[in-house]
């Protein structure tokens, strides 16, 4: 009965007024940033985080979540209709979608992947609520050598889920990690690589980095892309799907919901594993795999299916463990430290109303996304005519402000500035920068949990193998990275990849 009591609790919190309207907000502006090609979830709360901070947590967490997931939504019409995926984790959608609104049907495409992403995050939320509470019971028998090996789990899932090569993505956690232990050393007290300024005493602030990493250098890198956008604007016809299609849909639904909430629990795991995962399946299992990258409408509807049960069930280590399944999910992680909530298996006892709130606000959130996305369609084809120098000046101006607003000094302005160059770097040398916002966040929890564990153990590095838990999480994580590196592996997905566009 105890679940039925703490659902009571999360619609209490999640149905006032103030609460829904921070859901439609966040869904909005998710869905509008996911139609926009060049911007992502990641962007997005990277620029309105700072604007949340005069919000009490519990909205402020349900607005990002609704962003967060809003933008799986609007990823998908981007694909089907630009052949340009708005989001990471809508790659795959391109194949078939765009195919569908060549031929006339991009109504279908786009209600097919509204109703998919609908169905799998009620599903998504459901095991969400399921499944944290157990997970955060048995977390709550962590020590210092558990979590320690749990975050390496998290950071090589990272590394194997990248792309481009194996060494870069290790590189990008390293500096992640290196930025995030620049400051006052947790055990002794002493300053570190702040080079003499007075303004690092206390570390780089993670909306530093965030904002200039990934809007400042989105900004950059987008203004350099002289990619001319093609709509279908002219063949969205019919908007709802025939008997047939339902029919053809609904196998491929379960099957990428399935898929979808699954991965997504997995540290490291999450939305693009979710579809890549949904889009293979349906190619061996589906009786019309011989049509797919030819329109097929379930090269839409598994992996938009599976892409939203991940965005859900992400939350689950992120919420009970304290372990971000994806630089998005180490972006709400931040959020909440930030909101001075500590996450892990902590936050369901000592704050069960900002957790089952924003459980039960998913669900408010996903019965938003539909109706936001069917019948305002023609709204978001619209937006896709905006040109590009257009919108970046409002963008760095937030860009600028959040930056400003971490700790109202000019100073971070101009640290964000440098690391959008950075980050505009880094895409020129084919270094994904996610990996190091997962290193940034997680850092300094390896690190003091690296340490605890050596304090209990009297400085014996064996802890980590002679404890059953943390053994099995290090050789998961040398199995991920092995597997991640076989060329194989590497070459199978990265075809997938120039497949996608």
């Amino acid at each position: 009965m105890d679940i039925f009591s703490n659902l009571a609790l999360g619609f209490s919190t999640a149905m006032s007024a103030q609460n829904l309207l921070y859901a439609l907000i966040g869904c909005t502006l998710g869905t509008l940033i996911g139609v926009l090609p060049g911007l992502g979830p990641l962007a997005t709360i990277s620029m309105l985080l700072p604007f949340t901070f005069a919000l009490d947590p519990t909205g402020a967490l349900i607005m990002l979540a609704a962003i967060y997931y809003g933008a799986q939504y609007g990823g998908s019409t981007t694909a089907i209709l630009v052949n340009l995926p708005g989001e990471t984790s809508s790659v795959i959608t391109v194949i078939d979608g765009y195919q569908m609104a060549r031929q006339g049907r991009a109504g279908v495409a786009i209600a097919t992947a509204a109703i998919g992403s609908f169905a799998a995050g009620c599903v998504g939320t459901i095991v969400l609520a399921a499944f944290a509470a157990p997970l955060a019971t048995v977390a709550f028998r962590f020590g210092g050598p558990e979590y320690f090996s749990l975050m390496v789990v998290g950071l090589v899932g990272a590394i194997s889920l990248s792309s481009g090569s194996v060494p870069k993505a290790v590189g990008m956690i390293f500096i992640g990690i290196l930025l995030g232990m620049v400051g006052t050393d947790i055990t002794s007290g002493a300053q570190r690589f702040n080079f003499n300024y007075p303004e690092l005493q206390e570390g780089i602030e993670f909306i530093v980095i965030a904002v200039g990493v990934f809007a400042f250098g989105e900004v950059i890198a987008s203004l350099g892309d002289n990619t001319v956008r093609e709509t279908s604007v002219k063949k969205i016809g019919q908007l709802m799907p025939n008997r047939e299609d339902f029919r053809r849909m609904v196998p491929p639904i379960i099957r990428g919901t399935a898929i979808g909430s699954l991965l997504g629990i997995l540290p490291g795991a999450g939305p693009v594993l979710g579809s890549f995962f949904a889009y293979g399946l349906e190619k061996k299992v589906s009786k019309y795999r011989h049509m797919l990258g030819k329109g097929a409408i379930e090269g839409v509807a598994g992996p938009e299916s599976a892409n939203n049960a991940a965005a859900q069930t992400a939350f689950i280590p992120t919420l009970a463990l304290g372990i971000p399944g994806s630089p998005t999910m180490a972006l709400m992680l931040a959020a909440m430290i930030m909101y001075n909530i500590q996450p892990g298996p902590q936050v369901m006892t000592k704050n069960p109303e900002i957790f089952w709130g924003m459980v039960v606000s998913m669900w408010i959130g996903n019965l938003m996304l539909l109706v936001l996305n069917l019948p305002l369609v023609g709204l978001w084809v619209k937006l896709l005519s905006i040109p590009y120098r257009a919108l970046f000046p409002a963008i760095l101006l937030f860009c600028c402000i959040g930056a400003y607003s971490a700790r109202f000094t000019s100073f971070d302005v101009f640290l964000a500035a440098g690391f959008g160059f950075v980050g505009y770097m880094f895409r020129k040398l084919e270094c994904e920068p996610a990996p190091l916002i997962l290193g940034f966040v997680l850092g300094p929890l390896l690190e003091e949990n690296f340490r605890r564990a050596l304090i209990f153990s009297q400085g014996d590095y064996s802890v980590f193998l002679t404890q059953p838990i943390s053994a099995g999480f290090l050789t998961l994580a040398a199995i991920l990275l092995i597997a991640a590196s076989l060329p194989k592996i590497r070459k199978s997905r990265d075809e997938v990849f120039a497949e996608a566009g």
